[in-house]
């Protein structure tokens, strides 16, 4: 079993104002991740940087993947463009690199391949425009990046999709290539109403369960609910 979760943290700023990046590592150790794909890791303006000091995840036993950019007296960003990838235990990264994607605003996803026992997964890891202006052609660069990266592993795609409509041009797209982890609302936290936070899985994954974490801890660690799946062999 692999346990993947997908947590939009808000720059670790929870529905009470405060910032507690301590919160959102329990958060994940509740669901008990292996791997998060997580969006918002970074502070936004200026020279970004991670959100989650460094010497807080070794502690929890996280591993973050080389995907961050930018540095600023010694703190470097976690992620590209605020997503980032974390794993710990026996999962090991294999390969990983950042997707630019075609934006009115600055937007980006990421790619990491991982092993776990005798299996590889590749997973993407991305947010989406907030307009609805380009999410189909961002949409379009993942299935475009991810089939272009070295090797054929099945592909499990999470992260913040900004998408409420079930039609949406964006999810159409995906759909097409994957077929849709079935996952209740996420966003906002306190009262979810939108799907705003889903998962695609290849066809030759076996999703063992699915769903929103919704404990009182995560309800208050950031305005979105974390989702996760669980793949079995």
């Amino acid at each position: 079993m692999l346990t993947v979760a997908s947590y939009n943290i808000h720059k670790a700023v929870g529905t009470d104002g405060r910032c507690n990046p301590q919160r959102i590592l329990d958060v994940l150790d509740e669901i008990g991740a292996d791997v998060a794909v997580l969006q918002e890791a970074d502070t936004r303006l200026g020279l970004r940087t991670s959100v989650l000091p460094e010497n807080l995840l070794a502690a929890r036993g996280w591993q973050a993947a080389p995907l961050g950019q930018q540095h600023h007296e010694g703190r470097a960003a976690l992620g590209w463009h605020g997503n980032a990838v974390l794993l710990r235990g026996d999962v090991r990264l294999t390969h990983s690199h950042r997707i630019t994607l075609p934006c009115l605003e600055p937007r980006g996803a990421v790619l990491a391949d991982v092993a776990y026992g005798n299996h590889v997964l590749r997973l993407v890891g991305a947010h989406l425009d907030l307009s609805g202006l380009a999410r189909a052609r961002q949409m379009q660069a993942i299935i475009d990046a991810a089939a272009k990266a070295p090797g054929n592993p099945p592909e499990l795609v999470m992260g913040d999709f900004n998408e409420w409509r079930r039609g949406g041009a964006a999810l159409a797209v995906l759909a097409r290539h994957w077929r849709e982890v079935a996952l209740g609302p996420s966003f906002p936290s306190r009262l979810p109403l939108g799907r705003l936070d889903r998962a695609f899985a290849h066809p030759a994954l076996a999703v063992a369960a699915a769903a929103v974490h919704a404990t009182p801890l995560a309800r208050t660690a950031s305005d979105h609910l974390p989702i996760w799946v669980r793949l079995g062999a």
